[in-house]
């Protein structure tokens, strides 16, 4: 394989050959794995503790399997129906899996054929997963459909809202007491609608999901961006707003549009300092932040089969930092060992006949838009950042880069965990550096801050003296949630100040973290971060620089290894945390929302921007539009609807809008959070917030559009950021680019995103502008090739028209013409 392919249609074209897979892998596959002691497990739904049964390790048992093991004979015979439309040629492995989820695989895709990054699909996830955050709108939406139980397995995990501070289990007992009314709302709706719900305490989404739920050859959704996670099994997991993940618990057919795929052709195998946090490091580099959008990558090659199932869940789930679908790996017998690990044996034994039918790997001869060929060999560990996780830097090279900066040669602090490196790999790699530096006498020279990624994981760190070799060197361990990485910081010191920061996270945007726009942080590996604690320089390089000890002596770390997976097995921990597998929905149990609250708010739906009722003249045509801003530069949706304190917001829309694109730039002057209100009155200001300009257009029924740059809306799957516009009036946003899930939650809530034909128009159109669609209506009326362009009328009465560009499905227009997906689906139901 050269890695180059052959050039077809323009494009660059690589072919996976059988030389690639290792040889005798079905040999090393199905052989004998180390036993795993499993018993039959039983589930308790104990009352919510506050406090965990530290001396108690209640081995791992054997899970209820009948919901997480995909029906592989069905998926293997829709896929046979379907490649009659795709004229024999080989596919990819996230080809079959996709068109196996086809939602009527027999009648295939519209127009009887699939263009990658062109046909629209109809899909079947399996399984939706929800974080407690984005869970509540997504609940909200889902109970609005009137349907008494979820298509589909479903659950709920309670991880964003706990707030780092002082160490595990004060932290969670106070963001219990502070949160009470927003977990009693989901646990409520959880019973009354048959959803698993991980309680407080039980750990991230993303850890969770491959511990119990993950399996080769699934597709499934997440609201979250982070859950690609769970590729690392295998599967297809795609982060999703609440609006899609309410689809898929209504049996609705999900959309979406077939990406690209690039193959990413490893081979090699890592060494010394190298992890596959550096891996994806460097991918990021090489792809930036927008590589990836409309596509998945597919990683193959012989250096596949020498990663831990956990180190591919950390390069899946920071696919999302390059804007890709998703990411997915073939079946490999680390996944197989995995599973038996975490008490998942019948799905292991399933998958491996489905991967003797090649099902769960690419087809031999199966073609990619692109091949990225990468030599483990030859990686080293990567640092990226600041305030965006592409910028990557060697570690070699970090030192200088620092120096050219000019920044001080040192850190605040070092942060380990999250959702991408909390794995028992992972720390255990981090415990053999803590060891070396106490036998040297060093501690943590900066606050060192640790996040288990799951109850199962701590418990395990726990029991195998990790925690304990962490603690010894000044380490605080934190509760399994996300913490910081999300913004869950309370940090007392560094305010406004310009500081850095070195963490294992997987997003860095300014004021993420602690809320300090000042605060830099670099992304690296646990290790390298953890040798970095006791150096307390950001020039530190644990490869070549020693550390200088009180007695005058040098510590030269040694390169550190960890175990894939626990000798002993994994232990459960608390269980009292764990929800029943498989839960029958109770119909006379009541959805717990105050009709005070300030937390929740029942959601009220969004009205269509035609029709009588509209007060729009202008037919299928949206109404004339007043232009709110022009934003300038990198709009994440952190910038669009801010985390941290914000998140206790989330389930009441009116109250969370309040931070509409605050941390946004005004192209016309510069200014963050300053909109334009050329119509103002004799009692209002010129100038105001955004929101509030936002407010006083909705209180003068003015309905308005966004004027945004490249790659509007990257970052999180957070669809607050389309609802946020949308309820304050916003029908329309032109961009020189959108991130693929942003735009998605666009049109779901009854927004059009449209793209600027020439990217030049951007600087054309200002704040209070008035543009309108011209071809919108033949659009919707079904004209597949209607051209739609924007009359742009300037506030001194001239005008031009702009040509825009648009991916509105048929479905899509739907949903607009609607007002929302959710108005839609509404009228279907009933």
């Amino acid at each position: 394989m050269s890695g180059r392919g052959k050039e077809k249609s323009g494009k660059v074209i690589g072919k996976i050959e059988s030389s690639q897979r290792p040889k005798h892998f079905w040999t090393v596959l199905s052989s004998s794995l180390m036993s795993v002691a499993v018993a039959s497990r039983r589930w308790a739904s104990a009352p919510r503790r506050l406090t965990r049964s530290l001396a108690t390790h209640v081995p791992l048992q054997e899970k209820d399997c009948r919901s997480i093991t995909p029906p592989y004979p069905t998926l293997i015979e829709n896929l046979a129906l379907v490649r009659k439309y795709l004229n024999g040629r080989p596919l990819t492995l996230a080809e079959k899996i996709l068109y196996s989820h086809l939602f009527d695989p027999e009648k295939g895709p519209d127009g009887g054929k699939i263009v990658r990054g062109e046909t629209y699909l109809q899909l079947r996830p399996a399984r939706v997963a929800m974080q407690d955050a984005s869970a509540q709108m997504a609940l909200l939406q889902f109970m609005s459909a009137g349907l008494g139980k979820t298509a589909v397995p479903s659950s709920i995990h309670c991880d964003h809202l706990i707030q780092a501070s002082v160490g595990a289990d004060a932290d969670l007992q106070r963001s219990i007491a502070s949160n009470k009314e927003v977990f009693d709302f989901l646990e409520s709706a959880a019973k009354k609608y048959g959803i698993e719900f991980w309680k407080p305490g039980s750990g991230i989404i993303h850890q969770i999901v491959l511990e119990n739920y993950a399996a080769p050859g699934m597709l499934m959704l997440g609201t979250d961006s982070h859950t690609p996670n769970a590729g690392g099994l295998g599967l297809l997991a795609i982060g999703v707003g609440g609006a899609d993940a309410v689809d898929a618990m209504t049996g609705t057919p999900w959309e979406l549009k077939a990406p690209q795929v690039v193959g990413v052709h490893l081979t090699g195998q890592l060494n010394g300092w190298a992890t596959p946090k550096d891996l994806i490091l460097h991918l990021a580099g090489k792809l930036t932040v927008k590589g990836g959008t409309g596509r998945i990558l597919e990683y193959f090659g012989p250096g596949v089969f020498s990663q831990s199932c956990t180190g591919l869940a950390t390069v899946a789930n920071m696919g999302a930092e390059v804007g890709a679908t998703t990411s997915t790996f073939p079946y490999t017998p680390n996944m197989k060992t995995y599973l038996h690990a975490t008490g998942r044996g019948p799905v292991a034994q399933a998958a491996d006949k489905a991967a003797a039918q090649g099902f769960l790997s690419a087809d031999e001869g199966a073609e990619y838009d692109e091949v990225i060929e990468i030599n483990l060999s030859e990686l080293e560990p990567t640092i990226n950042g600041p305030f965006t996780p592409d910028l990557a830097t060697p570690i070699s090279k970090f030192g200088a880069f620092i120096k050219e900066q000019g920044w001080k040669d040192e850190i605040s602090a070092s942060l380990i965990g999250s959702c991408t490196n909390s794995s028992y790999e992972d720390m255990t790699r981090v415990a053999e550096l803590a060891k070396q530096a106490k036998a040297a006498g060093l501690k943590s020279k900066v606050p060192f801050l640790c996040t288990p990624g799951s109850e199962q994981i701590r418990a395990t760190m726990e029991r195998d003296n990790v925690t304990e070799a962490l603690e010894s060197v000044g380490a605080t361990v934190l509760a399994n949630a996300c913490g910081p990485c999300i913004g869950q910081w309370k940090r007392e010191d560094k305010k406004d100040e310009e500081n850095a920061i070195l963490t294992s996270f997987n997003r860095n945007f300014k004021s993420r973290n602690d809320g300090n726009k000042l605060t830099m942080n670099f992304l690296a590996s646990p290790t390298i971060v953890t040798a970095m604690a006791f150096s307390g320089k950001l020039s530190f390089n644990p490869l070549i620089d020693t550390i200088t000890l009180p007695s005058g002596e040098s510590l030269k770390f040694t390169p550190p290894s960890g175990k894939d997976l626990p000798p002993a097995g994994f232990t459960a921990g608390e269980t009292s945390y764990y929800p029943s597998p498989i839960p029958e929905p109770h119909h006379e149990t009541e959805v717990l929302i105050s009709p005070t609250s300030q937390r929740l708010e029942e959601l009220k739906p969004f009205l269509s921007h035609f029709g009588p009722a509209s007060g729009n003249p202008r037919g299928l045509e949206l109404p004339s539009l007043r232009v709110l801003m022009r934003v300038r530069g990198k709009c994440t949706t952190d910038h669009i609807s801010a985390a941290g304190p914000w998140l206790k917001y989330k389930g009441h829309l009116s109250n969370i809008s309040e931070n509409l694109l605050i941390t946004a730039t005004n192209d016309e002057g510069g200014d963050v959070n300053v909109a334009f209100d050329h119509d103002h009155d004799a009692s209002q200001s010129e100038t105001d917030t955004i929101p509030n300009v936002a407010k006083r257009l909705k209180a003068r029924s003015q309905p308005w559009a966004l004027i945004v740059d490249e790659n509007y809306g990257e970052g999180s799957a957070r669809e607050h950021a389309a609802l946020q516009p949308r309820f304050y009036g916003c029908a329309m946003i032109i961009a020189r680019s959108f991130a693929r899930i942003h735009e998605t939650n666009l049109k779901k809530q009854g927004v059009l995103p449209l793209w600027f034909a020439d990217k030049n128009d951007y600087s054309r159109i200002g704040a209070g502008d008035i543009v309108e669609t011209n071809g919108l209506a033949q659009l919707i009326e079904g004209d597949a090739n209607a051209t739609v362009t924007i009359k742009v009328t300037k506030r001194d009465g001239s005008s031009f028209d702009i040509p825009v560009k648009h991916t509105m499905s048929s479905d899509q227009l739907k949903w607009l013409r609607a007002g929302s997906a959710l108005n839609h689906i509404r009228g279907q139901v009933n």
